[in-house]
């Protein structure tokens, strides 16, 4: 069986690219998005029954659930122009930007303000910390290779011990001692306790704020789908639809056939049958190393052997409905909190009324976790139990309270950064350029990088501009600058978010 999408042309005018895609999620529906803006259809293949990957908004029972919390900024203008043209400026929320740490039933800022921690650890330990900090600036470690040589040398033991170790080892499932000191200095910048103490007193001593002195200023608001990120690709599909795209859902990528240096057809499944999509170009948003191994004829073992190299870290989401007494203003919060599995709690209510129903709101406890470990083996039913208990643990709802509760699972969030990746991306690339260069991979797991909606969507924008025009944009250099992802100065085109380097699972 065979299927083409391509739009009718006049006479004379050169015939449209037959063009697949692969994934309806941003970088996939923004690759179709803009074909259409050229007058080209194309056809959408995805995996999954909601399009949007992991910018999707999930629902169940009248509750729509963000995953991960995706807030609408970008430095790229031209994506910022494209989220309006898909949605009306009306249909965006300016929401204020709060997030904090939750640790032994305290918030404190985030990023890290020492004296507001030092305050909230009461003169107890605020002093012991100030000590040990001052400790490690008398006996300062040479070498800082690790993130916890990092984060001991600005801060000293104590406070790494309350605000750093357990979180990113929930995050990344390895302890603070295997992950790099370079995602240190990009994501903790300037954050000496001495000077965060000192510029206070020394401003009020000269009866000024000298805000220049100021470090790692974070974005204070942002635009937000008053029905959450799904919203925004629900609208996407409906839109490429109606300029004669197909979007078939549930019909996951199983074999790309090339020859002659090319890719010439896709192959589906559904409905217990396969479909041959002949095609001219291929965008893929499938994980990378999905890619390599579908393609038809298979590379050779070397090349298998780096596909098989590229791992991913893997999420999921408990909602619980409470009372709307048992929110909080912020968007999210952190939880450093040893004893418990939860990393970070959404609420949902901050982020759009429109979300949530009146009297309650919807609390998103996210678990980081590798598919097959225990705690994402259990059942649905399993989790939401862990997280009543979890929830009341932390003094946030009495698991009473709790009304209903939703497990939203999301294989493959992560793509993880371990010390062979880049030589195994590498492998990957140089063999699709030389046998399928008409295969564009693009977006997060299309391209094994950890980034932004808008730097998915950005290569997505390029990619298209390279096959209608040739344009010999390089894709793969978007988004590699290293200043950290939402610092309102500092200029360049890409978005700026990077993931640490791990070590390779054993």
């Amino acid at each position: 069986m065979s299927a083409t999408d391509t739009p009718s042309q006049s006479p004379g005018a050169a015939a449209a690219p037959s063009v697949v895609i692969i994934g309806a999620g941003p970088a996939g529906l923004t690759a179709a998005y803009q074909l259409t803006k050229a007058g080209v259809a194309s056809t959408i293949l995805e995996a999954d029954s909601v399009v949007g990957g992991i910018s999707r908004t999930a629902q169940r029972d009248g509750w729509r659930f963000d995953i991960g919390g995706h807030r609408f900024f970008t430095k790229v203008q031209p994506v910022e122009a494209l989220w309006h043209e898909i949605l009306d400026d009306d249909e965006f929320l300016t929401r204020p930007r709060l997030s904090r740490i939750y640790y032994q039933g305290k918030y404190y800022d985030y990023p890290i303000k020492p004296l507001n921690a030092l305050r909230n650890l009461g003169p107890a330990e605020a002093v012991k910390c100030m000590a040990s900090a001052m400790a490690v600036r008398i006996r300062p470690i040479k070498e800082q290779k690790t993130l916890e040589d990092y984060i001991v040398a600005n801060y000293g033991w104590r406070l790494y011990n309350h605000f750093f170790k357990a979180y990113n080892e929930k995050v990344w499932g390895v302890s603070a001692k295997e992950l790099s000191a370079d995602w240190g200095a990009q994501r903790i910048k300037g954050m000496s306790i001495f000077q965060a103490v000192w510029e206070p007193v020394r401003s009020k001593v000269a009866g000024r704020r000298d805000k220049s002195k100021q470090v790692t200023s974070l974005i204070e608001q942002f635009e937000y789908p008053k029905f959450g990120p799904g919203m925004m690709w629900e609208r996407c599909r409906d839109l490429v639809e109606a300029e004669g795209t197909k979007v078939i859902m549930e019909t996951p990528v199983t074999r790309i056939r090339h020859a002659g240096g090319r890719a010439t057809t896709v192959v589906a499944e559904a409905e217990g049958g396969t479909t041959d999509y002949p095609a001219d170009h291929v965008v893929s948003s499938m994980p990378f190393p999905h890619l390599l191994r579908a393609m038809d004829p298979p590379p050779p073992a070397e090349v298998l052997a780096a596909a098989d190299g590229l791992t991913f870290r893997d999420f999921f989401t408990v909602a619980l409905v409470v009372p709307e007494a048992d929110g909080f203003p912020d968007t999210w919060i952190y939880i450093h909190e040893p004893d418990v599995h939860v990393g970070r709690i959404q609420n949902f209510a901050s982020w759009s009324p429109y979300m949530v129903k009146d009297g309650r709101t919807c609390l998103g406890l996210e678990y980081f976790q590798f598919e097959g470990d225990e705690i994402w083996s259990k059942s649905d039913d399993e989790l939401v139990e862990m997280a009543k208990v979890e929830i009341e643990k932390l003094g946030l709802a009495r698991s009473a309270d709790v009304e209903a509760g939703y497990v939203v699972r999301m294989p493959k969030a992560y793509p993880v950064y371990d010390e062979d990746y880049t030589d195994n991306i590498a492998v990957l690339r140089s063999w699709l350029e030389e046998h399928a260069p008409n295969v564009h991979p693009v977006g997060r797991n299309g391209m094994h990088r950890y980034n932004n909606q808008d730097h998915s969507m950005y290569t997505a924008m390029l990619t298209v501009e390279n096959i209608l025009t040739d344009a010999g944009h390089d894709v793969w250099n978007v988004n590699v600058e290293g200043e950290y992802h939402e610092e309102k100065s500092g200029a360049g085109g890409g978005t700026g978010r990077a993931a640490p380097v791990t070590p390779k699972p054993g």
